[in-house]
């Protein structure tokens, strides 16, 4: 058994991942020039492309989607993820908070991972890495987004509390909390999340989802 950080690594830790979508008429509203019309299908097709690939993951024991809106809902249950209502007008970290407390009612010793629903060209086999690193490390950890200011990915071993500081420059908030860095490389499908036109192109790059890549005709930078 390889060893981490806190001793050997459990190689076969499977993950619950927490993924949470605003209400499809106000998501990704930075990308409203990009995308004009198709921007509340396009939010969908992201987080519909992120929660394929985590799924296709041998790490993830199951996704849950935290959402309000019942369109989006219905088409991540269809994917096999699961559905928890969010709290109304609380924003971002209560969502997960209350996501990460949903997956750990269903199972206590649950190691819980927030991730971001705007990761198009989410590799599963990247993931997949990068989760294994999560679990050499002790406690929390985190990956930080493409322009290393953010975060796109935090994780909770089993019993510690996942404690989410997402939002704006929250790759400096998570370290100062005390979690732990994930400094792989080779794992931009899981760093390039997406709110502006010139992230979308970076995303079409790698290469997106196909459900992504059905609406990218009618996008522009």
């Amino acid at each position: 058994m390889p060893l981490g950080d806190n001793g050997p690594v459990d190689v076969t830790r499977r993950w619950s991942l927490v993924v949470p979508l605003k209400p499809l008429a106000v998501a990704k509203s930075r990308l409203a020039r990009a995308a004009g019309a198709v921007r509340p299908a396009l939010a969908l097709a992201f987080v519909l492309d992120t929660v394929a690939g985590a799924l296709e993951c041998a790490g993830v024991a199951d996704v849950t989607v935290v959402t309000d809106d019942p369109v989006a809902g219905a088409e991540v249950a269809a994917l096999g993820a699961l559905v928890v209502a969010d709290v109304p007008a609380a924003g971002l970290n209560a969502a997960l908070r209350y996501g990460a407390e949903r997956v750990r009612l269903r199972s206590a010793g649950a190691a819980v991972g927030a991730l971001n629903g705007d990761l198009p060209a989410l590799r599963p086999a990247e993931l997949t890495a990068v989760l294994l690193e999560a679990a050499r490390l002790p406690g929390r950890a985190f990956l930080a987004d493409a322009a290393g200011v953010g975060t796109t990915l935090l994780t909770a071993s089993p019993g510690v509390p996942l404690s989410p500081g997402f939002g704006g420059a929250s790759r400096a908030r998570h370290l100062a909390s005390g979690a732990r860095e994930i400094t792989l490389p080779d794992v931009e499908s899981v760093r390039r999340d997406v709110d502006t036109g010139a992230d979308l192109e970076e995303a079409r790059a790698l290469g997106v989802g196909p459900r992504t890549a059905r609406l990218l005709p009618t996008c522009t930078a």
